[in-house]
């Protein structure tokens, strides 16, 4: 599903250079749930960030499904992105100015669906938020939810297009052990049902202990 090849990636600031990646080979195998752990600065994000085409890597090649993705114009790794992907972060990342509902349609609206294709969404999205016990909120703005809710709307935006792949970066990291342990088992769920490859960014071993494979990196390196 995923492979990575020699990654690299080096951050050049005030005549210094920072070499965050140092020559990563992965793959990933559609349907897993894999957990990437380590400390704070090991790189974990970057390498997330990399393999879900947000990042470019300094050296190395990304192939999901067999595409180089970073061979591919900004227009075509957009689209891939936002129909095969889907990314959950440790900030939410909701517009403040849209409803519950109105954030979850953002990425299905992006190619400018037509009126039947909008309904179907809703009633999609809908669906989405009541699996994820978010029915109620649908209507509600992002200041009126909890910390737990946000993550939950965000996470049910990342599933409206249906992603193969979810990209999860400390998605529990601002939240309480009793709500972290739900929003990872509805991410778990949600994987299961869905047979969708999920990438879980954690510094919490624990956590990730419940992942099919465990990947440790520590400066830069994977270790294991």
């Amino acid at each position: 599903m995923i492979e990575a090849k020699n990654i690299y990636k080096t951050y050049a600031n005030a005549n210094k250079e920072l070499t965050v990646l140092r020559g990563i080979d992965l793959k990933i195998d559609r349907a897993k749930f894999i957990a990437l752990v380590g400390p704070s600065g090991a790189g974990k994000s970057t390498l997330l960030h990399i393999l879900g085409g947000l990042d470019t890597p300094t050296e190395g090649s990304v192939f999901l499904s067999g595409q180089d993705i970073y061979s591919l114009s900004d227009t075509e790794l957009s689209r891939i992105r936002n129909k095969k992907i889907g990314f959950v972060f440790q900030f939410y990342h909701l517009l403040s100015e849209f409803t519950v509902l109105e954030n979850v349609l953002i990425p299905a609206f992006i190619e400018e669906p037509d009126a039947k294709e909008k309904k179907l969404f809703k009633e999609k999205a809908l669906g989405l938020l009541g699996k994820a016990g978010l029915a109620e909120r649908a209507g509600h703005f992002p200041s009126q939810l909890s910390g737990g809710e946000k993550q939950r709307a965000a996470i049910v935006r990342a599933l409206i297009n249906e992603p193969e792949i979810l990209f999860c970066d400390e998605p529990t990291g601002n939240l309480d052990s009793r709500t972290g342990d739900e929003i990872l088992a509805l991410i778990k769920d949600i994987s299961r049902k869905n047979a969708m490859t999920v990438v879980l960014v954690t510094h919490n071993t624990e956590l990730a202990g419940s992942a099919d494979r465990v990947y440790h990196l520590k400066d830069g390196l994977l270790v294991n």
